[in-house]
């Protein structure tokens, strides 16, 4: 709890870009932002508010481990005054593409997830080290992305800065409460029922947060595929713990949760599939899934009412 709370206050002594930017916004008066994921579209539009315009490269059911940019992207990334991308290698067959944009003159790219303090981080490899990027699942560490981006946008356009702080105070008071109502009701759960399974292996940071134990099928990155081995531990570990549900995620192909199912049954254990979790991706825009507390709120219930 205490590293969790240290969070933003180590946030505040990381040097967010290394260059100063012109004052002077884009030709429309508005800050031209691109994000990639539709999670850092909408913490950089809820802190930039009438000052920005923002576009996410990848929308609804979008894998962003696998998505390659499109001559549209690119035509979008060289016309952006500011390019936020989660980092940690989620966007993996991106960075190239953000490699090459960090050579132009005048253009702010930023990992918004990569100033979290590696304490914080959940190692996935240490060798290298590489870390776990998906921590949107986290409300608390991901709250720190909202500073994240006001310090970067206060830094490069000064005279909007008062307003992004209020936003980023904003934000913060509101994602503290959706943290508390997350952990009241994951608590909800019988504790030996409170087993997540699901597609790929997104949900640690969540895990961690709110004492839920996770399993995926897949590894952190869907470049990774599931193997009959992977299958068969997942339905030996279901069937040995009588788990009653398991999960399928929007941004994921169903075929191996539906092969864990079969596998299931052929064992005489009937496990129902507990819903569609947004896991990398949001909803359609417009909708409350669309929005990052309403994906969480979304998950939290449909998590909650199969396990429950």
């Amino acid at each position: 709890m205490n590293l969790r709370i240290s969070i933003f206050a180590c946030l505040i002594l990381l040097t967010t870009i290394s260059c100063q930017r012109n004052s002077t916004e884009s030709a429309e008066g508005l800050i031209k932002i691109v994000a990639t994921t539709g999670m850092v579209a909408d913490a950089a539009q809820a802190i930039g508010g009438e000052y920005v315009v923002v576009e996410s490269l990848m929308g609804p059911g979008v894998d962003p481990h696998l998505y390659k940019a499109t001559h549209g992207d690119l035509k979008l990334l060289r016309n952006a005054d500011v390019i936020l991308y989660n980092g940690l290698h989620l966007e993996g067959k991106m960075a190239e593409v953000f490699e090459k944009m960090a050579q132009l003159p005048d253009k702010v790219i930023h990992p918004v997830a990569e100033f979290i303090p590696k304490a914080a981080l959940k190692v996935v490899d240490p060798n290298g080290p590489t870390y776990d990027p998906h921590i949107w699942f986290d409300v608390v560490l991901w709250a720190a992305v909202y500073k994240e981006i006001g310090d970067l946008l206060s830094h490069s356009y000064p005279e909007h800065a008062d307003y992004f702080k209020a936003n980023v105070e904003g934000k913060q008071a509101e994602l503290t409460v959706l943290d508390g109502w997350v952990q009241q009701e994951i608590n909800s759960i019988p504790e030996a029922q409170r087993i997540l399974i699901t597609a790929h292996d997104a949900f640690e940071y969540f895990g961690a947060a709110y004492g839920i134990q996770v399993k995926g099928l897949q590894g952190i990155s869907t470049l990774s595929e599931a193997g009959l081995r992977d299958v068969k531990e997942l339905v030996d570990l279901i069937v040995d713990q009588q788990i009653k549900a398991v999960f399928v995620e929007s941004s994921v192909p169903v075929r191996d949760i539906n092969a864990v199912v079969k596998g299931c049954k052929e064992k005489g254990h009937e496990v129902a599939i507990g819903g569609t979790l947004f896991s990398d991706a949001m909803g359609e825009a417009g909708t409350e899934e669309g929005t990052y507390e309403g994906m969480v709120k979304s998950n939290v219930n449909t998590i909650v009412n199969a396990l429950r």
